[in-house]
């Protein structure tokens, strides 16, 4: 069964664009599904980290989203955690938002004049 995640990656900052692009798709060909959308890929590109990471200052950010079986995923992880230029990264399920819960109005508040 396909489903939507979104992941949130941090690359080393000395990488080139063209280079990470390339990773991407290494990475996305792991995950990619028969049937399934192409991903939508969303470079946000160099940022200061809020906190130093393995020594470095800066990380160039992307945020990538994606339906995959969950059989895949552990495949997935293992090459972002072999990869040196892979930072940091956060896969999460990207599932839709739950529904609200009902909330009955006080029965006491409002009074009918009629």
């Amino acid at each position: 069964m396909l489903r939507p995640y979104e992941v949130v990656y941090i690359f080393d900052s000395t990488l080139e664009e063209p280079a990470i692009t390339e990773r991407l798709e290494r990475f996305h060909a792991l995950v990619k599904a028969p049937g399934a959308a192409e991903p939508v890929v969303n470079h946000w590109g160099k940022r200061t980290l809020a906190y130093p990471i393995k020594k470095r200052e800066t990380g160039y950010y992307v945020v990538a989203n994606f339906e995959a079986d969950g059989e895949a995923l552990p495949e997935f992880e293992r090459a972002l955690k072999l990869d040196d230029a892979v930072i940091r990264y956060l896969l999460v399920l990207n599932d839709p938002a739950p529904t609200p819960a009902h909330v009955p109005a006080a029965s006491g508040d409002e009074e009918d004049d009629e």
